[in-house]
Formats: structure tokens, sequence, C-alpha cells
């Protein structure tokens, strides 16, 4: 592969000459583009919109479009694109993911195609990480877009409905992945057309799109909603987890072990396999927990809850640790997200094993959500018409990009040569003593003036060297917390002369880090990495807070063989090597067999990682075809289309299934259960009951489904007629089809993921477990499609007149695993307070207090 890059050049480069003239093209606009008024530049958006309903394409459009915006960006703002700006700016409209280094001013390059593909009219959506860099690219860069006559709107986690609708129809909406992916399920929970949002998906520009269609990748999106379930199961499960043995870890069965009948040997209750972060009971363990519980058989389906159970409470113990994957603060446990170290309020553990933790630490057990809407972040932007993204890192994962969404990545080359000096990685033999030696680094940078930020890879971590660092009386500033406004300025200062910031690896992502002239005389920012990441991407980034736009600089890695990533997938070779070589105690090494060995582990990782996310898209499209086929549906409704067609044809099936369940085709009359067909059919659909007699006149099957159905539609004719006008009967029609389909898909989606938890079973028998939930998740979408059938006819054809049937939402939303609401932004009131004497929103005409209010 490396000889033919030599030849032909990397992929990037291929591409990026083809794109070289169009560069050129877009520069000759410039002198024109600089005589223009205000005013002319301005108008040159209605031109460009003239010139598409003429027929002209975004394409043809392009050079002109992005001439003007860097005009105008050099009249607002006092930034003109550099022409790696415009390259990346041309990636980017492709749909394609422009690699840019930190600092080459990724924020700018996307006002390009956000302003040429907002021209459509179709909305462009410009996604961040957070809300703070949502509100601050929105103030910053909107500034362009609003000069060019465009609107630019925001979306925060505490708006209301009519503010988020104002700010999706603007032609350029900020906002936060998370933020975006929870609007588009709440708007297919809505009742009404007029409570939706969003107005489509059309282009997505994502901002650290490594950080979000990869690393949140791993977590769906879920909209919670109360569940009944006990919580005293946590804590039975919890105490009976501290009784229990972890036995040894097992050495891995091979299938020639199996050939041979090799026995596996076991021993304690349980083995934890840590790689993998699972764990296992043994025969021991399976007995202990049947005498505990007072059970026969622990693999019985009615045990099913008891198994899940103990297991989570042994994977709290085993593989949830206080104070790296969470911690415990004022009752409550929060997570630590494992990428940036960040503590993130609201989002809770799925799946049980968030109550599983708070049973282990004695904090209050909350009560299970019931899963009311999900999808994962990779089937969400794959609905988009098109989707570009942008980070400084993402090449290694260039595979996973291509193959989940359909996207290559290009590297842009720097506007100045990177001079940054990344040093051998250095490694010591155990933890002790790798953090003396990053204390004495820090030490000797401070004393030369040096700017110094240590990155961490979590809280633990982060507080251990600033205790260090104390003790030594060297002044410093720690960032583990969530993101704000204040850790922004916080890592902004981290390249002042002498400054010493300790940071876990991604927080203040986004935030240019500026040297000062003494800090480039000291040799500019200088990175302490304090472990090497599961990610090298994640190592990448780190890196690249240094050497900004040719500044001076300097990275390097401290590793001991005591951690983690070197104690579970480096080889025990190393520790051999170390002790042969007869290293002095504190003594580092640098040899390259390490840093081999280093970068095998992370490829291991980031592969494991790569099949844990493709697995959650596959059993995830399984649950997509069929939220394709709901949401439809319940749009169909929504936009206020009759659904008198769609009602007919599930009484005419629901006749034909009844009467395929009771009689064969085959049957002579005489023989058929016409006892059964009565008991089935006309609780739902109340039709006089068939007796013998009439069987003999039917004489064959088709014959009496035929009567049937007349007699059904019929009588379902006569119940239009009770109504005063036909549109009332359409409006009830989708008000039980609304009603009906929400309850069962909401309690499909949870039954779909039970099965998905228990399917890993079926492995043990020699099936596919994917080919398994595949086709029991099809069966079960049937049984759904059938179910929903039949509740709405019944309740269709047993309604009374006199009924008020209104739309209302089938379950109360609790909350979702992804809650933002405490970054700082203001929570605003749903409506607005409505007073004692003020007339009643329901429109009676009465006071409020006289009406509704006494109600409240």
């Amino acid at each position: 592969m490396k000889a033919i890059e030599k030849i032909f050049g990397t992929h990037s480069e291929r591409e990026l000459k083809r794109i070289y003239p169009l560069i050129d093209k877009i520069e000759s606009y410039r002198p024109a583009m600089q005589e223009l008024t205000d005013e002319q530049l301005k108008d040159k958006t209605k031109e460009f919109k003239k010139r598409l309903a003429d027929g002209e394409t975004l394409d043809d459009l392009l050079p002109e479009a992005y001439a003007t915006v860097r005009e105008a960006a050099k009249r607002v703002l006092g930034m003109e694109h550099y022409r790696v700006q415009l390259i990346g700016g041309i990636i980017l409209h492709q749909g394609r993911i422009a690699e840019m280094k930190t600092g080459e001013g990724k924020t700018l390059v996307s006002t390009l195609p956000a302003y040429l593909n907002a021209l459509e009219g179709k909305g462009v959506h410009v996604v961040t990480v957070n809300e703070y860099l949502a509100k601050r690219d929105a103030e910053w860069m909107g500034q362009v877009h609003e000069f060019l006559g465009l609107t630019v709107g925001v979306v925060f986690n505490g708006m209301d409905t009519k503010e988020r609708q104002d700010a999706y129809n603007c032609d350029i909406t900020y906002i936060t992945n998370n933020e975006l992916g929870f609007d588009y399920l709440r708007d297919n929970m809505v009742i009404y057309k007029e409570q939706l949002v969003q107005r489509g998906l059309h282009f997505a520009i994502i901002d650290e799109v490594d950080s979000v269609l990869i690393d949140e990748a791993r977590t769906p999106l879920i909209i919670s909603g109360q569940s009944g379930k006990s919580t005293s199961i946590y804590e039975a499960c919890d105490i009976l987890a501290r009784q229990m043995k972890r036995g040894e870890d097992q050495k891995e069965y091979t299938k020639m072990d199996a050939i041979m009948g090799v026995e596996i040997e076991e021993d304690g209750d349980f083995v934890v396999n840590e790689k993998d972060k699972v764990v296992n009971l043994t025969l021991e363990g399976v007995k202990k927990v049947e005498q505990f519980f007072h059970i026969d058989n622990l693999a019985d389906p009615d045990n099913l809850e008891i198994q899940h159970n103990i297991i989570l409470a042994l994977r709290a113990h085993n593989l949830m640790f206080r104070d790296q994957d969470y911690v415990v603060k004022d009752d409550q446990v929060l997570i630590v997200d494992e990428f940036t170290g960040r503590i993130m309020p609201g989002r809770r553990y799925s799946d049980g094993l968030h109550q599983a933790i708070e049973a282990k630490e004695h904090v209050k057990v909350k009560r299970e959500s019931k899963t009311l809407a999900n999808i994962t972040f990779q089937n969400f932007f794959n609905k988009y018409d098109k989707k570009a993204g942008m980070t400084g890192t993402a090449l290694t994962e260039e595979k996973e990009f291509r193959d989940i969404y359909g996207m290559d990545v290009i590297e842009i080359p720097t506007n100045r040569p990177v001079i940054r000096v990344d040093k051998e990685d250095a490694v010591y033999k155990t933890k002790k003593e790798k953090f003396h030696a990053v204390v004495d680094e820090v030490e000797e940078a401070y004393k030369k003036g040096q700017p110094v930020l240590v990155g961490t890879i979590n809280i633990d971590t982060s507080e251990l060297v600033s205790s260090m660092l104390n003790k030594r009386g060297i002044p410093h500033k720690v960032l583990n917390a969530k993101f704000h406004e204040l850790e922004a300025e916080i890592v902004a200062q981290a390249g002042v002369h002498g400054a010493v910031t300790i940071a876990t690896n991604m927080a203040g992502r986004g935030t240019d880090i500026k040297l000062d002239d003494e800090a480039k005389e000291a040799g500019g920012l200088k990175i302490i990495g304090t472990e090497r990441h599961e990610s090298r991407r994640i190592d990448n980034q780190l890196r690249g807070r240094s050497g900004r736009q040719g500044d001076p600089g300097e990275s390097q890695f401290f590793i001991s063989l005591e951690d983690d990533l070197m104690r579970l997938f480096g080889s025990e070779k190393l520790l051999g090597m170390f002790n042969a070589l007869g290293v002095p105690e504190g003594e580092q090494i640098q040899h390259k067999m390490l840093t081999s060995a280093i970068e095998k582990a992370q490829k291991k990782i980031e592969g494991n990682n790569f099949g844990i996310r493709k697995n959650l898209l596959e059993y995830d499209q399984v649950m997509n075809d069929q939220r394709e086929i709901i949401y439809a549906e319940r749009l169909r409704v929504l936009n206020g289309e009759s659904m008198r067609d769609v009602i007919y044809k599930m009484i005419t099936d629901r006749v034909e299934n009844t009467v395929d369940t009771c009689i064969s085709p085959d049957l002579p009359a005489e023989e058929w259960d016409i006892n059964e067909l009565n008991q089935l059919l006309i609780p739902i659909i109340p039709l006089q009951q068939v007796t013998p007699e009439q069987a003999k006149e039917y004489k064959d099957q088709k014959k009496l489904k035929h009567a049937l159905k007349e007699q059904a539609v019929k009588l379902y004719e006569e119940k239009e007629a009770e109504f005063p006008e036909p549109e009332a009967v359409r409006e009830l029609e989708r008000v039980i089809l609304l009603k009906v389909i929400d309850r069962k898909w909401m309690d499909h989606i949870d039954d779909m993921d039970q099965l998905r938890q228990g399917i890993g079973l079926q492995a043990y028998g020699q099936r596919d477990p994917l080919v398994e939930y595949k086709m029991s998740g099809y069966d079960m979408f049937e049984e759904m499609i059938n179910s929903i059938q039949e509740d709405t006819v019944r309740l269709l054809f047993h309604v009374r007149v006199e009924q008020k049937v209104e739309r209302e939402q089938v379950a109360k939303v609790t909350g979702t695993n992804k809650d933002e609401t405490a970054q700082g932004v203001p929570k605003k009131r749903a409506a607005a307070k409505v007073y004692p004497n003020d007339p009643c929103p329901c429109g009676s005409g009465k006071k409020y207090k006289q009406c509704c209010g006494r109600k409240a």
C-alpha cells in the first residue's frame, strides 16, 4: 500500500488535485467582490436564489458563492478564508469529512457550505458537541450569514416548542447532536401537526465529527417514561453479590479444546472478563442464586429478571468503578464520560445498570424507566439527504466513516507547516515512577516559563497530579467538570507563559489556545499525556492542542506497564524485557518495540469498539426499518389524511385472519368450529352469531369470508351514520389509531429490548444471535401490527357517539439518557403563567379561576 501511495499519492492528495482548479476560480472573483458595496454584496443572495430557481445547480454557483462569503467574512469579522479553508469548504459541500488540524479555523470553514446549501431554502443544521459552542458559533459566524440576508437560529435544551420551531425554520440552525436527535424522536411522539418542530433533515455539517459519529455512537438516544417496576430486586441482588466469590480469570476456550472434549475447570461463584466487560456465573454461583431466591431453576424463563439483575449487580461491583466510571455526589450516582472525563448530570446507564450501581453505593435506587422512543446516532444521521463533517482527527477511523456513513476522509494541508516536536513515549515500570517523572517534567517547564497542558484520561488522575503539584508549590488549574464558558476561558489561557493546566483529554475541545510571545520563546505549549487512551485518535487530539498555525510546541506521553491499556492488552513479554534490561527504578526507557506494542494494543481496542458500534447498528437496523413504517403512519394521521380506507382494510383483514385461524379451507362446512369463530370475532366486530345452518348455506370458507366481510362493512357504515357529520368520524379514526399505535409501539420497543438482552443465549445453540433477533423481531412486529388492527377495530365498533374522544399522549416523558439541562442554559416555562383572573386558555370565555383553574 505504501509503495502505491509513493507513486500515485494518497487518496487525499489525489482528491485535492481535482479541487485546486476550483479554488483558483474562487480566488479569481476576489477583485470583483472587493469592488462591490455592502448592499451589492448582500444582493448576491437574491441573485443566487433566482439562478437556482432558473435551473442552475449549487455546484454551478459554488465558486462565486464562496467568494461572496469570503468577502463578507472579511468585512464583518475581519477574517478572510485561507486557501486551505476554501478547500475544506468544498470537501464539506461534497458530503465528506475534512480533517483539519487544530487551530486551522474549522469554524470559519463551515460558513462556506452552510451559506451555499442554505440557498435551497430547506434548512442547514450545523451540529456541535455542546451548547456553549452552538451559542458561540451562532453569535460569531452567524453575523456573516445575517449580513448576507440569511436567518440564523440556535436550539437550547430549555426552549419551548415555539422557540424551537422558529430556530428550525431559520436558513441555518446551530444545535447539539443530542438535542437534534431528541427533537426528531419527540416529533414522532406529538399528537398534533402544529407541535412538530423540525421541517426535515436536509444537510448537516457536523463539527468534531469523530466525537459525534464515533465516540457518542456507542450510546443510542433514549426518551424514557416512568415504569411501575419495583426496585427491591436491585437491593436483594446487591446483598447476594457481596456474598459471592470471584473466580480466577479463565484462559480462552478454543475450538480445539471443544473438539478434544477439554472441560473448563471453574472456581468461585462467577468469573469476570475485563477485556469484554462481561460477567458469567459458574455452576456454584447458579446454585447460590437459586438458594438465595428459593427457586428451583435459574434458567427458567420465569426467572429471567433474577438472572438479569444478579449479573448487573456483579457488573456493578467488578467492572464499574467509583471516581472512574462514575462519582457519588448528593446521594446520586453521576456518570463520568469515558471520553471527556466530565460529569454528566441527568445521564443514566440503561438496562438497570444504573440502579445496580445505586444499590451498590447505598444511595436511593430510582424507579426504572420505560423506553418510549430510541434511535442510534448512526441511523439518525443517515436520514439526512447529505451530511458532512470536520475534525482534527478522523483518518484513523476512515473505515468506519466509509462503512457506516458512506463518507470518506480528506486530509487538508495546514496553512503553515507544523513545527511541533512529538517525542517518543517515556515508559516506566510502575505508575508511581511515571507520575513522579510527569511532575518533574512539569516543574522543569514551569521554571523556564513554558506553558504546560497535562492531559489525563479520568478525574482520579487529574486529582492525583494536582495534589503532587501542590506539594511542590506549583500553581495550576484543573479542568474536569461539565463544559461551560469558564472552562473555555481557562483552556484559552493555557498558552500564557508559566501556565500549568491539568485537563481531561477533551475538556475545552473546540477552544483556541493562543500563545503569548514569552511562551513562544520558552518553546511553545508543552503537552504531557499521563496515559495512552484506548483510541489513537484521542491521543492525536491531545497532541494537536499544541503547534497551531506554525507555533512552536512539543508533546510526549508518559506510560507505565501498570496502566490499564498495557495491563489488559500489552504483552507480558514487555515486563520480561524490562526486567532483562535491568532498568533501574525511576528510569525511563524508550524502545521501538514498546511503541509498537502500544500501537498494536490501541488498534486492537479500536477494532473491538468498531465491532461494538457496528453490532449496535446492525441490531438497531431491525428497529429502524420498523420505526420508519410506524413513523410514516403517524405522519399520515398528523397531516390530517383520511384513514377511512385504512380502517376498512383493517376490518376486512380482521375477518379474513379470524376465519383462517378457526376454519381450514379444506374442511367441509359440517366440521367447522363455528363456536370458536364466534368467540374470537364477535368481541371485536359485533356481528350476529354464525349458526351451523348458515355455515351449511355458505358451503365453503371463501363464501363465508365474503359474507362476513360484507356484514362487517355494512355494520361500520351504520356506525358512521350515527355521527352528525363525516369529518367527526374521520377525526375519531385518527385519534384512536394514533393512541393505539403509540401504546403498542412503546410496548414493542420494550419487548425488543428484552429480546435483545436474551438473544445472546442463542449462540450456545450454534445459532447467529443477530439472525435470530431479526427473525424474532420480524415475528414480533407482525404480532404488533395484528394487535394494532384488532384494538383499533374493536374500539371503533364499540365507541359511543356521545363519548368525547380526544388525542392524548399515552405515556408521560420523564427524561432522556443524555439530559443536558445542567449545562447552564436557563430552563424556560413551557407556557406563559395564567393568573386566576385571566381568561381561561381553553377558550370558554370564563375566568381561569372559575373554569380550568378550579380543577388545578
